[in-house]
């Protein structure tokens, strides 16, 4: 099977991800207390307890609303176009 993607637009769509995360990481400038600060250990863990809840809680958002739209999305466009109907916009 022939890749939907070619080796040429793989590498645009790499050097454009890229480009955008590093110019993230590389505008905020150091600071001296991150530059003193002792590393993690081996055995903590990469994901934080704050970050886990803002991961989870997105999801939860982005579920909610994907689901929302796909089940009682056509409803929902529905009633709004019958409002205008009879507003007679």
């Amino acid at each position: 099977q022939d890749s939907p993607l070619k080796a040429v637009q793989m590498l645009w769509v790499n050097l454009i991800m890229d480009t955008f995360a590093s110019l993230a990481l590389a505008t905020e400038p150091p600071t001296e207390a991150l530059l003193l600060r002792k590393p993690y250990g081996r055995n903590k863990p990469l994901i934080s307890r704050t970050m886990m809840k803002n991961i989870l809680g997105h999801a939860v958002y982005q579920l909610t609303l994907i689901f929302t739209l796909l089940f009682v999305g056509e409803e929902l466009s529905q009633a709004r176009c019958s409002a205008h109907r009879q507003l007679g916009c």
